[in-house]
């Protein structure tokens, strides 16, 4: 399938193994997305009309009001949800890799095996992965902890783990949902450091899911505002901050207050909810 080919299938998303140079990397048009409530009989719309694309090696956010579809869009990226409507491209040999809301590590794995598994599961031996398990452990600060196990680890480091993970097979595409969501504002701020910093080195295309407006603007190349159910993208604002970035100074900036203010105010904004009987 080359990059300019239809899309057979627009319940999964389709991966191109050869776009050409001015191709991005994810191309979404007209996405739709349902839900069957059997107790009801209703039809809920979560997801309807979304467009947007993303060029490689872009980082780009997606922030929304609780029920707006949005992590119903990243799983359907991740081929985890099927579309009801529209279509959906990566320009990708593979599927993405995906990190979540909930640190999803192994328990009776350690640190290092965790961040392997990948590789473990594709067949290469221990000796051929451990020059890249030592890459990815450098690389989110895990080196001390590689022979630990996740109860010894705090929430933090266990994403930490998470994100290692999911960059170790090298694939172009990394999709996160609220990664740090469920961690304190303290934590929040050292990861989202330590993900500009690893993402400076990586240059992976992310799609990032977040509620936090700070978050979605100190990380992000543009910010994407969907409206409340059923979600459509309202905005598409570019985020004019330097790299590298510092998590601490950029909130000096008032651009950084003027943006977060123009964000909630979209998303402050009511949305007819269109719920079909």
């Amino acid at each position: 399938m080359t990059g300019s080919a239809a899309v057979a299938d627009a319940r999964q998303p389709s991966y191109s193994t050869a776009p050409p140079a001015e191709a991005a990397a994810i191309e979404v048009r007209e996405l739709g997305k349902a839900f069957y409530d059997a107790r009801s009989g209703r039809v809920t719309m979560a997801a309807q009309e979304v467009s947007f694309s993303v060029a490689r090696g872009e980082f780009v956010s997606i922030v929304g009001p609780s029920g707006c579809g949005k992590t119903t869009v990243l799983r359907i990226l991740a081929s985890l949800e099927e579309a009801l409507s529209g279509t959906v491209e990566l320009f990708s040999p593979r599927p993405p890799a995906m990190v979540f809301q909930e640190a999803s590590v192994l328990p009776w794995l350690s640190v290092r095996d965790n961040v392997g598994f990948p590789l473990h599961i594709a067949g290469q031996s221990k000796r051929d992965r451990k020059p890249r398990e030592d890459a990815l452990l450098q690389l989110t600060g895990l080196m001390d902890f590689a022979d630990a196990k996740p109860h010894q680890l705090s929430g933090g480091m266990k994403q930490r783990v998470a994100v290692a993970r999911a960059l170790v097979d090298e694939r172009d595409i990394l999709l996160m949902d609220e990664p740090f969501g469920a961690l304190d504002e303290q934590t929040r701020m050292v990861l989202q450091q330590e993900l500009l910093r690893i993402w400076e080195a990586s240059r992976k295309t992310v799609v990032f899911i977040t509620h936090s407006v700070d978050e979605a603007l100190v990380l992000s190349d543009r910010v994407l505002v969907m409206s409340p159910r059923p979600g459509r993208i309202v905005a598409d604002l570019a985020v004019p901050f330097q790299r590298p970035r510092d998590v601490v100074a950029l909130r000096r900036d008032p651009r950084f207050w003027d943006l977060t203010h123009t964000v909630w105010s979209l998303l402050a904004q009511p949305a007819a909810h269109q719920d079909t009987p």
